[in-house]
């Protein structure tokens, strides 16, 4: 058995909502959310070496970046469900702070983490209904 069949047969084994998206729209979203997810981090990241953007703002979203990169080898390779919902709860967070810290210096990067909520908001309901059915 090939790796991606092991981890797809132990996905698909487990209890999830019934109104879970296929993979396949799963992977439109992320294809979306991404570029998204990049321009908002590049302008922090260059505001912030600019000297225009506090650091410690900066780190909320290099924190949303590595969990959100995190969660599909913590969840898929490791198949370490309670260490993913910790993941995905660790990234809807950062994205909540995002919006609010973001509002006062850029409306703009504001208003690009409300997609990426929507989706991670969603996609933690399936990771919770996942956490809580598979015990």
């Amino acid at each position: 058995m090939s790796p991606e069949t092991t981890w797809r047969a132990w996905y698909n084994g487990l209890i999830k909502p019934s109104w879970t998206p296929p993979g396949s729209t799963i992977g439109i979203i992320w294809s979306i959310l991404y570029p998204m997810i990049a321009i908002s981090f590049i302008y922090v990241m260059v505001q912030a070496f600019k000297g225009k953007l506090s650091w410690s703002l900066a780190v909320v979203f290099i924190i949303n970046l590595v969990a959100n990169l995190l969660f599909s080898p913590i969840f898929f390779g490791m198949k370490n469900i309670p260490l993913a919902t910790l993941d995905i709860l660790i990234v809807w967070v950062t994205i909540v702070a995002q919006f609010f810290l973001m509002w006062p210096h850029a409306k703009g990067i504001s208003l690009l983490q409300i997609p990426y909520f929507l989706w991670v908001s969603t996609a933690s309901i399936i990771q919770l209904t996942v956490f809580f059915s598979n015990r």
